[in-house]
């Protein structure tokens, strides 16, 4: 009896401490781009993931940057508001969202800067801004919540769209390595093969002496590969002294 009473009044305490005690908001709609509903799933979402990588992934929309560049908005937001995951100004990843100029941006502090670096980043936006463009706001916020938690499970300097990592790929790879190994088993289990390219040919009659190919040249064109004039990147540190990854588009 006595040991049931100690774990009730211990087990609010413990289920607490599981969740974070800095971060308890996750999106900050000041833009109006999300339902009551839409906003509640994604809370859910990011605070799920969020504990899951120790890290705080946050979406911030806004109508505008009261004249600010739209990095040194975040970078202020982070001094100001100390969000992060573990303690304040702690592990955060942030989608940033400017309506008026349709710009949006993505930083990673403490942590995430390792694991969610530019190119990973640049990674996020590639798949999130179509959606961004065609109006789709929830999809795309989702899309950055789980691609980020995604990312942030491979060690940083290695490209989590690298193939090896693929289940089809690796089903592949399993496939082929499996008919080899039966190719193989065949083979050895098999007679020799004693027919070749000569066996049905009359050399005293054929009038076929030899055949080949001949290099001649080789061309090769050059065409410059087009750049994307809306994409821009980089991490800094914030006037707060907060180093960042970084990467931005616009939509």
């Amino acid at each position: 009896m006595l040991l049931s009473i100690i774990f009730v009044l211990f087990l609010p305490r413990i289920t607490a401490q599981a969740e974070s005690l800095n971060q308890k908001q996750f999106v900050y709609d000041d833009a109006k781009l999300l339902t009551n509903e839409e906003k509640a799933e994604l809370e859910a979402l990011s605070s799920k993931l969020s504990k899951e990588r120790n890290t705080a992934f946050l979406i911030i929309t806004v109508n505008g940057t009261k004249g600010k560049n739209f990095v040194q908005y975040v970078e202020d937001f982070y001094d100001e508001k100390a969000p992060g995951y573990d303690k304040p100004h702690g592990n955060t990843a942030i989608l940033f969202i400017d309506m008026k100029n349709r710009d949006v941006h993505i930083a990673g502090y403490k942590k995430a800067e390792d694991y969610l670096d530019n190119k990973r980043i640049d990674l996020v936006l590639d798949k999130i801004t179509p959606d961004l463009s065609n109006g789709d706001y929830f999809h795309a916020f989702s899309k950055f919540i789980t691609l980020s938690h995604e990312y942030m499970g491979y060690r940083p300097g290695i490209s989590p769209d690298n193939l090896v990592f693929k289940w089809w790929f690796q089903l592949l790879i399993a496939i082929g390595v499996a008919g080899l190994i039966v190719g193989l088993m065949a083979y050895r289990s098999g007679g020799r093969v004693t027919v070749n390219s000569h066996t049905y040919l009359n050399s005293n009659q054929s009038r076929i002496i030899n055949k080949y190919d001949r290099f001649v040249r080789q061309t090769v064109t050059k065409q410059k590969k087009p750049s994307n004039n809306n994409s821009s990147g980089g991490g800094g540190i914030s006037r707060g002294g907060h180093s960042h990854s970084g990467g931005s588009r616009k939509f």
